[in-house]
């Protein structure tokens, strides 16, 4: 399936991908909410829709990620799919411990080169973000959910009072063949 970018002929395009970590696990009940790991099952539904992020050349220009291990390891592991350097990945606590208007104020300081941004989070946070570009709104992103939205704009700061168009919401379910 192509994605099919109806601002394709602007020079002015900035991408978003909002992505909710993979699927961790609850079973050690001592262990914080910060500090859960990747469920192996996690691991195997992200591949899932690596797969159709590769198969639509999707490449990205910044991960900001929030430091939790969850999100931060979900982070590496499309970091390492897309080639984008994972020392290079931006740690933001504001993505774990605040609200949608964080993520707003994660553009306010990317460079205008960057075209393609991903920031990784958690629910109910990144739900709440994506639907403000959604006209179809989700209750919620599902663990390894992806939204990608494109703006028309050249500064990132601009982006929520740009046109822009959703490319897709894809999330592990959607590609399963049971």
């Amino acid at each position: 399936m192509l994605i099919r970018y109806e601002f394709q002929n602007y020079l002015t395009i900035k991408i978003l991908y909002l992505l909710r970590h993979a699927k961790s696990s609850w079973q050690n009940p001592d262990l914080n909410d910060f500090n859960r790991p990747l469920l192996e099952k996690g691991l195997k539904r992200s591949k899932l829709v690596i797969d159709y992020l590769l198969d639509n050349d999707v490449k990205v220009d910044l991960i900001i990620s929030s430091p939790a291990i969850r999100a931060l390891a979900t982070a590496k592991i499309f970091a390492r799919a897309l080639n984008y350097p994972v020392e290079e990945i931006r740690k933001e606590k504001k993505i774990y411990f605040g609200d949608a208007d964080s993520f707003y104020e994660q553009f306010f300081d990317v460079p205008k080169h960057v075209h393609a941004m991903m920031i990784v989070g958690h629910n109910p946070t990144i739900t709440t973000f994506a639907n403000q570009f959604l006209d179809n709104k989700i209750d919620y992103l599902p663990t390894s959910g992806i939204v990608s939205i494109s703006f028309i704009t050249d500064q990132w700061e601009k982006a929520g009072i740009a046109r822009r168009q959703v490319n897709f919401v894809v999330y592990p379910c959607m590609f399963r063949k049971d």
